[in-house]
């Protein structure tokens, strides 16, 4: 079973630069934006849009030919552009379905990953939100996610990107007032460094998945 992993946080708390140490052929990075990475470095392998058929194939051809860690930034984009292309012609219960296709889809999404190989990690990278009863969670759109699907409970893993004094660092267990979570001893302090493949590492050193082979050039 795959490993999904979920990271969140405002714009600006560097859920993007987190990805800088990672090498150029080490990762499939899904940029739903498809906006400009925030550092030099690239990447080799990467897909620009939020179209679900092309990022499915596109995962799925990667995990194949020997990738083992995959990124979705602004991942939360796809319920956004499926909801902007067609909320304007929903009348009546066509809203309700519009909703459920969006569930839908994030939850099929979802269920690849959990398919993968047990070493494949797949990041999910959201922006945050915060709630009627003021905690802090990733931003959907539409109940059905938040009360039926809970994206953060389908995941062992729920990391926060935060900043401080200007710098930035991720946050591996709650304050009380968020859904950040890692199983214990995985990470060595509450916050640790923003670099997400410093993250990766930890993760397959505890669950014994590190990569020994080569990826498929």
């Amino acid at each position: 079973m795959g490993n999904f992993i979920v990271v969140y946080g405002k714009s600006g708390s560097g859920k993007s630069t987190s990805l800088e140490h990672f090498g150029a052929d080490e990762i499939l990075l899904i940029n739903v934006m498809g906006k400009l990475l925030p550092f030099r470095n690239r990447f080799k392998y990467v897909v620009n849009g939020g179209d679900v058929g092309q990022i499915v194939n596109q995962m799925t051809l990667a995990v194949n030919n020997g990738i083992k860690t995959i990124v979705l930034d602004d991942v939360g984009y796809i319920q956004t552009q499926m909801f902007m292309s067609r909320h304007r012609n929903m009348k009546g219960n066509q809203s309700f379905e519009l909703y459920n296709d969006i569930a839908d889809t994030m939850w099929n999404l979802i269920n690849l990953c959990r398919k993968f190989p047990n070493d494949v990690n797949v990041y999910f990278l959201f922006h945050e939100d915060t709630n009627d009863f003021g905690t802090t969670q990733i931003k959907t759109i539409g109940k059905l996610l938040d009360s039926k699907v809970c994206i953060e409970g389908m995941a062992t893993i729920v990391l926060r990107c935060m900043s401080k004094d200007g710098e930035h660092f991720i946050r591996t267990v709650t304050d009380g007032s968020d859904l950040t979570k890692a199983p214990r001893g995985m990470f060595d302090a509450d916050e640790v460094p923003n670099d997400l493949k410093m993250v990766d590492d930890k993760i397959r050193d505890f669950y014994g998945t590190q990569i020994e082979q080569e990826v498929k050039k």
